[in-house]
């Protein structure tokens, strides 16, 4: 009588939205990396630590790579989820030991992509980069990037 439904748990649901979520955000990064024609050794490494941190598959890695410009680009809307996103992200270069020139023009070309005004990407990158080694706290970081946003 009833039409037969697929029986998925919430939890199912709510991972399969997040891996999507996930997989879109890597892509843009991969397309940020890509922006001029190739991936160096650097930027693999730090996808290589953004794909594990996001739980992105082996499988999944290697089609976003082959297919990053299918993926949208979807920059984070707010100022709020920018500083975010871009915490975390310096974090994980910084964590890479990632020769110092490299962090700098790695998380430059990610923070454009995030949206972030290529007036102030200098100033706020190396910011980003100080207090991350600092061990800042999200709080402290957010705090002392939004005042950079205002002195534009």
């Amino acid at each position: 009588m009833y039409p037969k439904f697929i029986r998925m748990s919430i939890s199912d649901l709510f991972s399969s939205g997040f891996n999507k979520r996930n997989q879109d955000h890597f892509a843009s990064i991969v397309k940020v990396a890509m922006s001029d024609g190739f991936i160096n050794d650097e930027e693999k490494t730090f996808l290589d630590r953004l794909a594990r941190n996001l739980d992105i598959s082996k499988e999944s890695y290697a089609t976003i790579l082959k297919d990053y410009k299918t993926h949208p680009i979807n920059p984070p809307a707010t100022q709020e989820r920018r500083i975010e996103r871009l915490y975390d992200l310096a974090r994980i270069v910084h964590l890479d030991h990632i020769k110092n020139e490299d962090e700098v023009k790695i998380l430059s070309k990610l923070a454009i992509g995030l949206g972030i005004d290529y007036h102030i990407v200098s100033k706020i990158v190396d910011k980003a980069l100080v207090l991350v080694s600092e061990k800042a706290d999200f709080d402290t970081f957010e705090e002392e990037v939004k005042k950079l946003f205002r002195i534009r």
